[in-house]
């Protein structure tokens, strides 16, 4: 039995890795678990499941947590705020952590688990895209495996199993295609949050429903694949395939290409992110290759997603880059959520904030450089959002001006 800590249990990635938890009882047991706010959703996986620590990162919501599992025997340790949830990553007897936190919050409770000597399963991408500099050193420094549990770098990962060193010669990334796959560029400027956090195939949180809508999500996992496998950028390519059956492939120095196939289910790749290497036999549905039908490619639009070109040039660039790019993500969807910002203006902030931070760009950054780097580019897009909002606000009062003239 696999002893695991599960950060960001009440998400998407953590409700699928506890039902692999519950119908695998034999093979994992829960150790601690964290999560943001989501206190109802907390306190019924405190009871299913009898963590030993019980993490919450809003620290105002602890009484009330406290309240909800009072009658839970043997009562969690419960802890509060970040420090609780790195916490709660460090904790125990934990054999693996499922980082299934989104966004940056997953950085620093990530290197507590690696530093605990905890293998990690990797859920949350942006812990390579703006720590990658600090956390394979540390990764090598502490002898702990990293598994990847997104599907595409999962996908990846599989088709490499035995594959020789040297051999691989390309990774192909499959996009979706998200939200607006089939919109014409022009109609983008009438998007709306209902529109851009509809996803055709996955169920997924808003802001990485977002990252698909303008392919930022792809981006971002060209540099998490970068830093995965030790791949060139060049050497990473993102194909649109709108099915979201072949989750993503490899090609080897004699053109053989590596593909892993199955139905969009995010409990595969988590389910072996945990086993790996081995395989646990599941009641899930089998892959049906007639059901499954025609299969389609095309080359993603580059006019339609501009963050993609922004992702490539930020690895590119290296060093802290990759950190404000990430950030400036972050904050840039975050407003556009919030419906301070248009659809639009997600790829402007982002590369306002990557352009600004260019005769700074730190090689070989310190933890501290990329927590720096992180809060500045997100200081950066407020700035540049409230410069946007008074351009746009000057426009439409000079047409009202014209117009009544």
């Amino acid at each position: 039995m696999k002893a695991i800590t599960l950060l960001g249990s009440t998400g998407s990635i953590g409700t699928q890795t506890l039902d692999i938890v519950a119908t695998n009882p034999d093979k994992f047991r829960l150790v601690g678990i964290a999560t943001r706010r989501n206190v109802e959703l907390l306190a019924q996986q405190v009871r299913t499941f009898k963590p030993e620590i019980v993490a919450i990162c809003d620290d105002s919501k602890v009484e009330e947590l406290k309240r909800a599992i009072a009658d839970v025997d043997p009562q969690p340790i419960i802890v509060a705020g970040e420090d609780g949830v790195t916490e709660v990553a460090a904790y125990g007897d934990a054999e693996a952590v499922v980082t299934g936190i989104v966004g940056c919050a997953g950085l620093m409770p990530t290197i507590a688990a690696i530093k605990a000597g905890k293998d990690i399963a990797l859920a949350n991408k942006e812990t390579l895209i703006a720590g990658g500099p600090v956390v394979n050193p540390l990764i090598a420094e502490y002898g702990v495996k990293l598994t990847p549990a997104d599907s595409e770098h999962s996908a990846i990962f599989q088709c490499l199993q035995g594959v020789p060193d040297g051999s691989l010669k390309r990774i192909i990334l499959t996009a979706s295609g998200g939200a607006f796959r089939d919109w014409p560029v022009e109609k983008l400027s009438e998007v709306t949050v209902a529109d851009a956090i509809t996803h055709p195939n996955w169920s997924m949180g808003k802001k990485i429903t977002v990252d698909s809508a303008t392919l930022m999500n792809k981006g971002l996992e060209v540099i998490e694949a970068h830093y995965l496998f030790d791949v060139d950028y060049d050497s990473i390519d993102i194909v649109v395939h709108p099915q979201s059956i072949i989750h993503s492939a490899i090609e080897l120095q004699d053109t053989s290409v590596l593909a892993q196939l199955g139905w969009p289910d995010m409990r595969l790749p988590l389910l072996y992110a945990l086993s790996w290497p081995d395989r646990i036999a599941t009641e899930w549905e089998p892959f049906d290759f007639l059901k499954a039908g025609d299969l389609t490619f095309r080359e993603p639009d580059r006019r339609k997603y501009p963050c993609m070109d922004l992702a490539y040039a930020a690895g590119r660039a290296g060093g802290s880059m990759t950190a404000v790019l990430n950030a400036a993500n972050e904050q840039a969807v975050e407003l556009f959520l919030d419906e301070k910002v248009s659809f639009l203006d997600i790829p402007k902030l982002i590369e306002k904030a990557c352009d600004r931070h260019e005769k700074d760009n730190s090689s070989h950054p310190s933890l501290e450089d990329i927590v720096a780097a992180d809060n500045w580019s997100r200081q950066v897009v407020l700035e540049e959002s409230q410069s946007l909002r008074s351009n746009s606000e000057f426009k439409i009062q000079n047409s009202k001006l014209k117009t009544s003239a």
